[in-house]
């Protein structure tokens, strides 16, 4: 017996056009450079996709070759995201907060052939242009200042196309749409490409009420950059959905997120937890020294992720009527392939044990298979307690590299992807990342989690920030060290410190070796800490 079931393919076209003819009336809104609002409908925005689409195929685009995209969060980046790929290319966004140099050796790993860049970016183009040269250097007018003369100008270019004459290219739903690299803090950066396919589930999936849970009626701010794993894949659910969108553009400043947030008022958000922290501790103070500036939007849900959300975080917005939903995930995994939702058999718990969970890296969402690996390759019981490599499997998630050979040490044998994380998981499959393998602390044969300490730490009503790294010790062969970034004006003793942690569970063998006072944790591009600065400013 076979299926009655048509033989269509996943695609993304399906998504823009059901945006164009169902959603016409919907808006999105970009702030511009100079702060001012630009809005377009989505029928404004189906048809400037389409015409985008239509001009890269004039330019002799070909089926599979990359378009980069070097933008802000705005409306012009989100026809990128539909219409490279509706000409048969794949858009490949580079992240504009890494070194120049970095920048140019993705691209030409990539071999892009176009690049898409906003015009207040080219000072930063121009210092990689000589390391990759580009075919054709498209710049979109962000600013609303004349395009220089020697690059094409996006919007005469998709004025001069015909978006009612433009046919979709046949494809395959396997066919490759976008592609991001890896923030390579262990080596060279590495291309993940997603496909019709992939993109597709992971748009179904994270639009589930547990976890996106988008509605028509939401309002949408994505924060977490476009080029950051596809804004972590919710442009393509904005889309699906027709939800009403508010980018940021280049204004990440707490003060210029919250103004915005008075303007726009969003029901969902997401973003980096250095972004959300920075931005309650602006609240705050102002609540002290200007009360009424700014009101937190009552009810609005914020995804956050990209790196471990504190406890503390999690209940200072609580306090003020927001929820942090924690989801983790990597660009290998599209990315979401955890979201500590509130499940059913938690209905009961104590508010303290919510919040416990809630900072959790949380549950497998559906179509993600999640083990926990032990050193002796076997699976660890789901007690909570026993530690092992996360190794996730599933259709979005990705079986290889771009151009790279397949190796044991990102995959193994049975064809798993090895993440690289530590972690357990409990009776309720809630995740609980430890540390990243390379990040464990193993003093006189025990373990100690970096992760929990710095969680911790950043509880004490005088710590801003905390990471620790290990440091090398003749008896115990490692001891953690604890770098502390206080808030302003406030401090704490080493002593207070280590009672601090004795108070929330620690034996006195886990507590820091000792206290280095920073003024800030240094951070990769993507916003998490990175812990190499740390180890070079403190070798022992």
């Amino acid at each position: 017996m076979r299926s009655t079931m048509m033989d269509v393919p996943l695609s993304l076209n399906h998504l823009l056009d059901r945006a164009g003819h169902i959603f016409g009336g919907g808006t999105i809104v970009s702030r511009l450079p100079d702060k001012t609002l630009r809005r377009h409908s989505y029928a404004e925005y189906h048809r400037r996709t389409r015409a985008l689409a239509a001009a890269l195929t004039a330019l002799g685009l070909e089926k599979g070759e990359r378009v980069a995209t070097l933008c802000w969060n705005h409306h012009a980046h989100l026809e990128a995201y539909f219409g490279i790929p509706a000409a048969g290319g794949v858009m490949h966004t580079l992240n504009l907060r890494l070194a120049p140099a970095e920048i140019g050796w993705i691209a030409a790993d990539a071999k892009d052939r176009f690049l898409i860049v906003d015009d207040i970016l080219l000072p930063l183009y121009r210092q990689f242009a000589d390391l990759h040269p580009f075919e054709r250097v498209i710049v979109f007018p962000f600013s609303g200042a004349p395009v220089p003369e020697g690059f094409d100008d996006y919007e005469q270019l998709i004025a001069g196309a015909d978006a009612d004459a433009f046919v979709y290219p046949p494809h395959d739903e396997n066919d490759p749409v976008a592609m991001c690299y890896t923030s390579g803090t262990t080596g060279r950066p590495k291309g993940v490409a997603y496909s019709h396919r992939s993109t597709i589930l992971h748009t179904l999936v994270g639009c589930l009420a547990d976890f996106w849970g988008l509605k028509g009626t939401d309002v949408l701010m994505p924060v977490t950059p476009m080029f950051h794993a596809n804004c972590w894949g919710v442009p393509y659910a904005a889309v699906m959905m027709g939800v009403k969108l508010v980018f940021p553009g280049p204004h990440l400043h707490p003060d210029d997120l919250l103004d915005l947030m008075q303007q726009e008022p969003p029901t969902l958000s997401l973003g980096v937890p250095t972004i959300w922290l920075g931005l309650i501790q602006a609240y705050e103070r102002s609540l002290a020294e200007q009360p009424g500036r700014w009101k937190m939007p009552q009810g609005m849900r914020s995804l956050v992720g990209g790196a471990a959300v504190p406890e503390s975080l999690i209940r200072a917005f609580d306090r003020h009527g927001v929820w942090l939903l924690q989801g983790w995930g990597m660009t290998e995994t599209s990315p979401l392939a955890t979201v500590s939702y509130p499940r059913a058999e938690l209905g009961a718990v104590s508010a303290d044990e919510r919040y416990r969970r809630a900072a959790m890296a949380g549950v497998p969402v559906p179509l993600v298979d999640v083990r926990i690996r032990a050193d002796d390759g076997s699976d660890a019981p789901h007690d909570g307690k026993a530690m092992g490599e996360i190794q996730v499997s599933g259709p979005f998630i990705t079986g290889s590299y771009h151009e790279v050979p397949v190796s044991e040490d990102k995959f193994t044998r049975d064809g798993w992807l090895r993440t690289g994380d530590v972690a357990t998981m409990d009776e309720l499959a809630f995740v609980r990342i430890t540390d990243r393998t390379k990040d464990l602390i193993k003093s006189g044969g025990e373990w100690i989690s970096s992760v929990d300490l710095e969680n911790a730490l950043m509880a004490h009503p005088a710590v801003a920030e905390a990471a620790v790294i290990a440091i090398p010790d003749e008896k115990w062969s490692e001891r953690p060290l604890a770098c502390v970034a206080f808030k302003p004006g406030q401090a704490a003793e080493p002593a207070a410190l280590s009672a601090h942690l004795l108070k929330h569970g620690f034996a006195k063998w886990q507590l820091p070796e000792r206290y280095e006072i920073i003024d800030a944790v240094p951070r990769t591009s993507t916003g998490k800490f990175w812990k190499l600065k740390l180890r070079e400013r403190f070798p022992r």
